[in-house]
């Protein structure tokens, strides 16, 4: 499949451009200025570290870097850089046209030309150097930084080059408006440093474990450079005002599927041979990317099966505009938002966007699952304008916001991915555990934290502007204990309460008292993901799989009382004889006598050596 799909994104590289020039014509920046939008620059950053050659044997990198050329609109401006051990710039800052498309595609060899060493802060300071306004930053790499053996210890190289880069140069950059957008391809590459780069800068971080990842990974990283208005694809049917000028449809499907049939409001069947007047319609593998100007008001319609990533763009004189959509999200903090339409022509807007428009936010998993929403408020009755707050997330990962807006005759969407991390995040080391204000709003002047250990508060201090140390007592390694963090926060003259996970300490115990997680890595999946409550929910099953008869028996216990309502339930419903509930008592004081006995002998076992393997959780 990799094979395959390699061969597809290198094939996207040049229809797509039908695309990424349509969307240039619609390219709205969020505060109405198409200029800004267009002034960008975007610097592909190529790692061509040796393990490269293992973790992308099929060349995606290449096709990657072709497919974004492709997407980039020909008013923008792009560059590329490779870096290993040393820094390479083949392809400076320049406009992109068809001459820079050309040479971008011949550099695709220059990606296999590997290094031993991985020298991230220098590529990142030396692509970052060049001139020019707008500048988006898009890495891959599969590792660390691990730079090449000079003087002093290279250990401590390393480390302060991480630091030097986090502390020191993403900062300045991000101060320079400069954002960065990393795309890690592998578990094998510091997770914690490409969310930091892009969670500092306000860009998108990705981990691309598959094509169909770096797939969605470019072209989430396109629609925040350059957003565009979309209609919806529901049901493989899309609705065309007569507002619209033109569509371009991008269809995703598999690679053996039928061609799909587009169909126009009025019933006519449009084949990659018969198409509307002045239609272009580009069969590939794996997509079909038609687009159709003037196109006829009412529903369209597509025959076949689509991948969910399909979309359908439009250009318009009727445009969206929002208030800013930050590219990271954070677990307990909402996110106000204003959307509000305007008309590049120059006319009026029509009665039905001042009065008739309804708008929405919702945020969703990738997978389109939904896990927040929230309807505006028109700021006045005959204005364009309207205004809310999308609740807190409570979930974590990868996602994306979809602004829908809907009117008499009129449907306009705007989609945007987004990271969610936790407002604070905790790692355990040394007898302490470490918490670390992840929010940029928060640190130790206007947040308060406390931590409780089974009911008996423990020491915690901050240790500088944006961290705390929690003190642990001597713990037994074979019993996992909750540790539950409090936090107040003080914002904007409101307070407000952090809430937490608990963290279980000593996760791999044989004896564990809570099934949460203490985690300090926060890049743990492409999706929003919810802890389990109990390893019973766990997907893996490994819990109910090992978990030993004792433990069996003690579950049974614990879930009596809910399998005895059940029976009772049941008996309810039939004649109530006495005979019936004399059984039934039987029952019960046979399983409660039974399971005394049980845990007798399970804590005579835990307080006495044993040989027993120990059961490992699955991790949250």
């Amino acid at each position: 499949m990799r094979v395959i799909l390699g061969a597809v994104l290198g094939c996207l590289l040049w229809s797509t451009a039908v695309f990424a020039q349509q969307a240039t014509e619609d390219v709205k920046s969020q505060n109405g200025k198409p200029e800004a939008a267009l002034a960008s620059d975007v610097r592909v950053i190529f790692d061509v570290s040796g393990s490269m050659q293992d973790n992308d044997p099929e060349r995606l990198s290449a096709s990657a870097l072709e497919l974004l050329a492709a997407l980039l609109p020909s008013s923008s401006r792009g560059g590329l850089w490779t870096f290993g051990e040393r820094v390479d710039n083949p392809l400076p800052v320049s406009s992109v046209d068809q001459d820079w498309r050309e040479k971008a595609r011949s550099l695709a060899p220059r990606l296999v030309d590997y290094q031993q060493y991985t020298d991230i802060e220098a590529a990142i300071r030396q692509a970052s150097e060049a001139p020019g306004n707008g500048r988006h930053l898009v890495l891959l790499t599969d590792g660390v930084i691990d730079l090449a053996p000079g003087g002093g210890n290279k250990a401590s190289r390393d480390a302060r080059s991480r630091r030097v880069l986090l502390e020191e140069l993403v900062p300045s950059l991000a101060e320079r408006g400069v954002t960065i957008h990393a795309i890690a391809f592998s578990q094998q590459a510091d997770l914690a440093l490409v969310e930091s780069l892009a969670q500092s800068s306000q860009g998108l971080a990705a981990l691309a474990q598959s094509p169909e990842d770096l797939l969605r990974g470019f072209l989430d990283i396109f629609e925040r450079i350059f957003p565009t208005d979309q209609v919806p694809l529901s049901d493989n049917r899309f609705p065309i005002d007569p507002e619209v000028e033109s569509f371009s449809a991008l269809l995703f499907h598999e690679p053996d599927a039928a061609p799909p049939v587009l169909v126009g409001p009025d019933g006519r069947r449009y084949s990659p041979k018969d198409l509307p007047a002045g239609a272009s319609w580009q069969r590939e593998p794996r997509f079909d990317l038609i687009t159709v100007p003037s196109p006829e008001e009412g529903e369209w319609r597509i025959e076949g099966a689509l991948d969910r990533d399909s979309r359908v763009s439009v250009v318009s004189p009727l445009a969206m505009n929002t208030s800013e959509l930050p590219a990271t999200l954070y677990q307990g903090f909402d996110l106000p938002l204003d959307v509000w339409f305007e008309r590049t022509d120059g006319d009026s807007l029509a009665a039905n966007v001042r009065q008739d428009m309804r708008v929405t936010v919702e945020l969703q998993t990738i997978d389109g699952a939904l896990a927040a929403r929230r309807s505006l408020t028109r700021v006045a009755p005959d204005d364009a304008r309207f205004r809310g707050v999308l609740p807190a997330p409570t979930l974590t990962g990868n996602a994306r916001l979809v602004i829908d807006a809907q009117g008499e005759h009129i449907h306009r969407q705007r989609v945007q991915a987004v990271n969610v991390l936790p407002a604070i995040s905790a790692r355990r080391e040394d007898g302490h555990v470490w918490l670390e204000a992840e929010h940029p709003e928060l640190d130790t002047t206007n947040t308060r934290l406390s931590a409780t250990l089974q009911g008996e508060p423990l020491p915690i201090e901050a240790t500088d502007e944006r961290r705390w140390r929690v003190t642990l007592p001597e713990l037994s390694d074979e019993i996992g204990l909750p540790l539950q963090i409090d936090g107040d926060v003080e914002l904007g003259g409101e307070s407000r309460a952090l809430n937490l996970p608990r963290l279980l300490l000593n996760a791999d115990g044989r004896i564990l008292v809570d099934q949460a997680r203490l985690d300090g890595a926060k890049m743990t999946s492409r999706d929003l993901h919810r802890q389990p409550e109990d390893a019973s929910n766990s997907p893996s099953g490994e819990a109910s799989s090992e978990e030993s008869a004792a433990d069996r028996i003690v579950n049974a216990i614990n879930a009596l009382p809910a399998k005895a309502g059940r029976l009772v339930h049941r008996l309810n419903d039939q004649p109530r004889s006495w005979f019936v509930w004399a059984a039934l008592a039987a029952v019960v004081l046979v399983i409660i006598l039974w399971a005394l006995f049980a845990r007798r002998r399970r804590a005579r076992n835990v307080s006495q050596p044993h040989t027993q393997q120990r059961r490992e959780d699955p991790h949250v």
